[in-house]
């Protein structure tokens, strides 16, 4: 009887250890992976010398406290490094006009392409 219940038990253990590969959302996770995200927002932000209300305004979907976290932390490490900022070589607004017009020109592609198929 000692012999099946180490055996159940050792089974039990394996197949907890195993829950990973299920494939079943793990709420803890995802919100540090959610939170880790948004710290590394803030803190590239600062090193591309955004303000923070422009952190703000560009990733609204980002934690604020987080956001904030991560540039401060950056604007420290900065400060004490001397690390000058690097401008960011494509503007907010450039970038999403860019991706408005890529997307645009791949539409009218594939509706050329469809056209000149009939």
């Amino acid at each position: 009887m000692l012999e099946y219940l180490k055996i159940l038990l050792s089974l039990s253990l394996l197949c907890l250890g195993g829950c990973d590969r299920l494939g079943l959302p793990d709420p803890a996770k995802e919100a540090a992976a959610h939170e880790a995200d948004a710290r590394a927002t803030g803190s590239a932000c600062r090193h591309a010398g955004r303000g923070i209300e422009d952190c703000y305004a560009l990733n609204p979907d980002a934690a604020r406290a987080a956001v904030y976290a991560g540039w401060k932390e950056m604007n420290d490490y900065m400060r004490e490094n001397n690390i000058a900022e690097v401008k960011p070589s494509v503007n907010a607004s450039n970038s999403a006009e860019a991706s408005a017009a890529a997307s645009a020109a791949s539409e009218h592609g594939s509706a050329s392409a469809s056209a000149s198929a009939k």
